[in-house]
């Protein structure tokens, strides 16, 4: 069975939750997860995709930064960074577009 097509609210609030990523980090996106995961399918997956996907990100950037002792941390952690940007706004357009997309490297830890 297909999934229904979101409207244009969903998309939207699907967006916000990784937009407002970009300058609350943690806090915004799980506001908005909270008071709409009831409402709609679609906002709930993306909001337990971008949970999973700071979960994962975090626990890479702490390893990132233990690895500096032996200098590779330096590279990894710039790298870490860089692509936790590009997917979240990857994450937003998709989104925004109505799509469940998945980001790369994410453990599944809320399902």
């Amino acid at each position: 069975m297909e999934r229904p097509m979101p409207t244009s609210d969903e998309k939207l609030m699907a967006m916000l939750i990784y937009v407002s990523s970009l300058f609350t980090y943690f806090i915004g996106p799980l506001i908005i997860w909270l008071l709409k995961r009831d409402e709609s399918e679609f906002v709930d997956y993306h909001g337990k995709e971008y949970l999973n996907f700071v979960i994962s990100y975090s626990i890479y950037l702490l390893v990132s930064s233990i690895l500096t002792i032996v200098l590779i941390g330096f590279i990894l952690a710039p790298v870490v960074t860089v692509l936790s940007f590009i997917f979240t706004i990857i994450a937003a357009v998709k989104s925004h577009g109505g799509e469940t997309y998945q980001i790369p490297l994410v453990i599944r830890f809320i399902k």
